[in-house]
């Protein structure tokens, strides 16, 4: 199984391409009976797709290519990768392109963990995601930008911080700032 895995990735990590350190992947919740059920990855992506480490967003650029690999394996680790990434621009517009059957689908959002997600509202409880334009509903003072953002002002094309369901950031006054959600609508 292993010399049929490296004959198919080309001795080469299926996600980011580079030749060192590899392994197989068994990606969950599959048994690894087959080898459509495993990637073939290196030992820079094996941290970040165990969750051992927190990712590094630069490194996942590479999910532009490998996301549209024929081994569904790699589509359902490029899923979840750029799902967790979400916040990030490019990551969100890859996670809208890429495609996945339906089966493939339940398999990638088998592995994700629904009470680990980071969901951003808005003071209606309505969610917010990356690329959403809102109003604030209140004048904010802006801290070390000498200027109040005033009531009704529109943020266009909001990024969502990861880590931190209240925070937004977007540009106002074109300086890029770091809002609380109850203080914008959708």
């Amino acid at each position: 199984m292993e010399r049929v895995i490296a004959k198919r990735s080309n001795g080469a990590c299926e996600l980011c391409g580079s030749q060192k350190a590899l392994e197989i992947l068994v990606v969950a919740p599959k048994s690894g009976n087959s080898i459509d059920e495993c990637a073939h990855i290196c030992g820079v992506c094996a941290p970040d797709v165990r969750g051992d480490v927190e990712l590094n967003a630069n490194h996942w650029r590479c999910l532009n290519d490998s996301m549209w690999s024929e081994v569904d394996a790699v589509k359902v680790v490029a899923w979840r990768i750029l799902n967790a990434l979400k916040s990030e621009g490019w990551a969100n517009d890859l996670l809208e392109m890429i495609y996945l059957d339906e089966e493939t689908e339940s398999w990638a959002k088998a592995g994700v963990s629904i009470e680990d997600a980071v969901i951003h509202v808005d003071s209606n409880g309505v969610q917010l995601v990356a690329g959403d334009s809102v109003v604030l509903i209140k004048d904010l003072k802006v801290k070390g930008g000498g200027f109040t953002a005033k009531r009704g002002t529109a943020v266009r094309n909001i990024s969502l911080v990861h880590d931190n369901a209240e925070h937004i950031e977007g540009k106002v006054e074109g300086q890029r700032i770091v809002i609380l959600t109850q203080y914008v609508k959708k």
